[in-house]
């Protein structure tokens, strides 16, 4: 029998001076990882301390999510003293993810001259400076326009690009670690959000779109670009996303819905390849209006039947209640969730990283840390004090 390692991380000690997402949330990745993960917050908490969602208490639901696996600290950050203690911490460390203005006592230049080998990632609003959140990014990104319809621009309520951010972060942290036990050597590692963002929009290839052959995209609505996907009522009141990318799934469409012969006609009529995802995307109105009364026939459970029986991609749109109430995978039957009794919260589910390791395993989700609950253990344990401030 093969011995199991220690989480890949495990040894990796950070450092977390943060608020809202992708700070919080880079830095509980490194955390669930097996890395031993310290946030200090202001005494009463930072910014997002009581941000919605909120518990019948008054507890955030939404920090207690972003904070599992962590050691909470508050102090006195406006202070001398409160800024000497945090300084400390960080050079015990050797790893500082902040999202906060760095300088002052929080620059880099300041930090390095407690520890040399310093590792230190800030995230900023963009890479010139200026200030920005997810929704103002996403805003310039040229997703809201064509998500929707032509009316107005609609904006995700996904703060994607903090998620991704945040994951950036994490393999940021990851990455210049690798590089310092090879090297002997820290560094300072600025992430811009906006980016995050610009990074995506162009592995996606939408500049390389727009520059090469000087079109733009609209809206779609549910419609998938360049290929053939749509989402269709159900005679039971349901919406069902279908997506149909390979020959495969076109022919399963068919054999589904018993409509092979009147898709078969679309082609020649429309002098388009239906063998092809172009030309799909291209008769995609024509492919609606013939299979759109099929779905408004048939309930959404037995259209969800014939569909996965042939083959077909598709998934039925659900709330966030059906999601928690109702679907298998949300639920202890999948082993990337666990249940956490949290403070202020109550008892529930909670995933751990979603990275399944065959040798060096992940541990079970764990709670988060009342705000400064660790404070004396922490100054006690890191620096060999009592707690100075109150």
């Amino acid at each position: 029998m093969s011995e199991t390692r220690p989480a890949p991380l495990t040894g990796l000690k950070v450092v977390e001076i943060s608020a809202f997402v992708a700070a919080p949330l880079g830095a509980m990745t490194l955390a669930q990882l097996g890395a031993d993960v310290i946030r200090i917050d202001p005494i009463g908490g930072n910014i997002d301390a009581n941000r919605w969602p909120i518990s019948d208490d008054g507890t955030s639901i939404y920090w207690a999510s972003l904070n599992k696996g962590k050691r909470s600290v508050t102090l006195d950050l406006k202070s001398e003293e409160g800024q000497k203690i945090a300084t400390e911490l960080i050079a015990e460390a050797g790893t500082l993810v902040t999202n906060l203005p760095a300088r002052g006592w929080l620059s880099y230049e300041n930090l390095v001259q407690h520890r040399e080998d310093l590792v230190m990632l800030r995230l900023n609003g963009s890479h010139d400076g200026k200030p920005a959140v997810d929704y103002t990014i996403n805003a310039a990104s040229g997703f809201p326009i064509i998500t929707g319809d032509d009316e107005r621009p609609v904006n995700n309520a996904i703060p994607a690009w903090d998620v991704i951010a945040g994951l950036y972060i994490a393999n940021g942290i990851t990455a210049a670690e690798l590089d310092r036990r090879a090297s002997g050597k820290g560094q300072e590692i600025n992430l811009a959000l906006s980016d995050a963002m610009l990074a995506t929009v162009g592995n996606l290839g939408y500049i390389a779109e727009v520059q090469s052959t000087g079109k733009t995209r609209g809206p779609l609505g549910n419609g998938l670009y360049g290929a053939y996907g749509q989402s269709f009522a159900s005679s039971d009141g349901r919406q069902i996303m279908v997506a149909v990318i390979s020959n495969k799934h076109w022919r399963g469409l068919g054999k589904a819905t018993g409509l092979s012969e009147k898709l078969e006609m679309i082609g020649p009529l429309l002098d388009v390849d239906l063998t092809t995802e172009g030309g799909r995307f291209e008769a995609r109105e024509a492919i609606d209006a013939v299979v759109r009364p099929w779905f408004a026939a048939h309930t959404a459970a037995e259209a969800a039947t014939a569909l996965s029986g042939a083959g077909v991609l598709q998934g039925e749109f659900q709330t966030f209640e059906e999601l928690v109430n109702n679907d298998p995978w949300c639920s202890l039957e999948n082993p990337l969730f666990g249940e956490i009794d949290q403070p202020g919260v109550g008892r529930v589910m909670a995933p751990r990283v979603p990275l399944q390791f065959g040798g060096s395993p992940v541990a079970d989700a764990v709670p988060a840390p009342q705000l400064g609950g660790d404070t004396e253990s922490v100054l006690a344990e890191v620096l060999g004090v009592g707690k100075r401030l109150s």
